[in-house]
């Protein structure tokens, strides 16, 4: 191209390369590290509820983000429209941080070798009238399942979001993510009594994959049938008792009660649980926890994190001992260690920060049945909804959105209001059985952090975890 430019960074800006690279080089001397992070983003949703489309949304996003480090400081400027009069104001706000420091700046990430998901815009297809059309075939085909079916929603959302990352050295490393997720919540109502149940499916490949009629009426059939469980629930138990949780969603609680623990800022600052502890055994033999954000296709995968560093498996915890965080660059360099590609933000207005990407508990060697025949007397944990954490103890509040009672390895009865209680250190020591039938969740997942919003995917196979606290209605 005669602009020298990949496909993916011209689609990402209209900026002045040249201009914005001689700012930004200026800007970072005498600096760690420095970057432009431009965005050009487009998204989507329909949300359909009482039986007509209830909002429709499109929102098109540009704009750019400049960065100085400085030691454990980090200047930022950001600004909604691609000027060079913008970049310029950002980088003098951004370069103060320097005051008082002299640094060499960090190298520039290699490029990636491989793509995880194709370069596509679920925005284009299927059209409009497709998808609404769509959402109402939806609602019909769940009132028409049971006639207790009293309530039906359900969403679609899509986007791209197309950025470019622009280098001191004048590297620009650019990616395009495709995103889409469906959602359909249904509430049943029986003698006066209502209950709800939800299900989705989402990813990094076209709605196509998702809104396929097999597809669904499956997601369809599962919504309805938690909802009909949780119908029948009766008041959990409160207590110490053994638990056994499902594969997939549970996952979750991994993710919060654990994951952010080992976020490599938390951990660089003493702030976390499991601080200073690598190399330590931090969980029951058998425990391996790895993020991986190269698995193709799936929510939390992208090919570059937002400051250009390739994604890749990152084992966490291998069998019980701690192996090392989840590293953003300024962490990296702070603690003398390798990025390992986890450096995200919510967008350009946004700082990167160590987040997760895909993270889960992989298989161990026993069968799912065999666990849950060895539970007395406890909870069989299906799926979750809303939790807590304290990224300092660990401690965690999970509340419980499909759960049973188990008595002498039989399911007894569905429970309704149950919540778990522990912190997530104690948790993994108390794991005992580990199933081999490890599986990651649907593509729904979203994690919160420092006011930021990011995909990600979560995972575990079948556990047993003997000791945590049931709080119940």
């Amino acid at each position: 191209m005669a602009d020298g430019l990949h496909p993916r960074e011209k689609e990402a800006s209209q900026l002045d390369w040249g201009a914005a690279g001689r700012i930004l080089a200026e800007a970072a001397q005498g600096a760690d590290d420095a970057e432009i992070f431009v965005e050009d983003s487009q998204t989507e949703s329909f949300f359909w509820d009482d039986g007509r489309l209830k909002s429709a949304s499109f929102d098109a996003t540009k704009g750019f983000g400049l960065r100085v480090v400085a030691g454990e400081r980090a200047g930022f400027g950001h600004a909604s429209v691609l000027e060079t009069t913008a970049v310029e104001r950002a980088a003098q706000a951004a370069a103060a941080v320097k005051l008082g420091h002299s640094g060499t700046l960090d190298v520039t990430p290699n490029r990636p070798n491989r793509q995880l998901y194709a370069d596509f815009n679920p925005i284009e297809s299927p059209s409009f009238t497709a998808k609404t059309e769509l959402l109402a075939e939806i609602d019909a085909y769940c009132r028409a399942k049971d006639p207790r079916v009293a309530q039906v929603a359900a969403t679609l959302a899509g986007a791209r979001r197309g950025l470019a990352i622009l280098r001191p050295d004048g590297e620009r490393l650019a990616d395009h993510r495709p995103l889409v997720r469906i959602n359909i919540s249904i509430t049943v109502e029986r003698d006066g009594r209502r209950e709800s149940g939800s299900a989705g499916a989402g990813g990094r490949e076209p709605y196509e994959v998702f809104i396929a009629p097999k597809r669904w009426k499956a997601l369809a059939d599962e919504a309805l049938r938690i909802a009909l469980v949780n119908l029948d629930a009766e008041p959990a138990p409160a207590g110490e008792m053994d638990v056994v949780l499902g594969p997939g969603w549970p996952g979750v609680l991994l993710h919060e009660a654990v994951g952010h623990g080992l976020e490599g800022d938390f951990n660089r600052k003493g702030t976390s649980a499991f601080s200073g502890m690598v190399g330590e055994r931090v969980a029951a033999p058998g425990v391996t926890v790895v993020d991986d954000g190269a698995i193709e296709n799936r929510r939390g995968s992208l090919n570059i994190d937002d400051e250009g560093t390739p994604t890749r498996r990152t084992v966490l915890i291998e069998d019980g001992i701690l192996k090392g965080y989840l590293q953003d660059r300024m962490n990296a360099r702070l603690t003398g260690v390798a990025p390992t590609g986890n450096g995200r933000r919510e967008s350009y207005a946004h700082r990167p920060m160590p987040r997760m990407t895909n993270t889960f508990m992989t298989a161990g060697d026993r069968d799912p049945e065999e666990i849950l025949a060895s539970l007395k007397r406890g909870v069989y944990a299906v799926n979750f909804g809303g939790g807590q954490v304290d990224i300092t103890s660990g401690k965690f509040v999970f509340q419980c959105t499909e759960a049973y009672l188990v008595e002498n390895g039989t399911i007894k009865t569905p429970i309704k209001g149950a919540t778990l209680i522990g912190d997530g250190p104690s948790a993994l020591k108390r794991v005992t059985m580990i199933g081999n039938d490890l599986k990651l969740d649907e593509g729904v997942g979203t994690c919160g952090k420092g006011g930021q919003s990011v995909p990600v995917g979560v995972g575990q196979p079948t556990l047993y975890i003997t000791g945590l606290t049931v709080g119940g209605m």
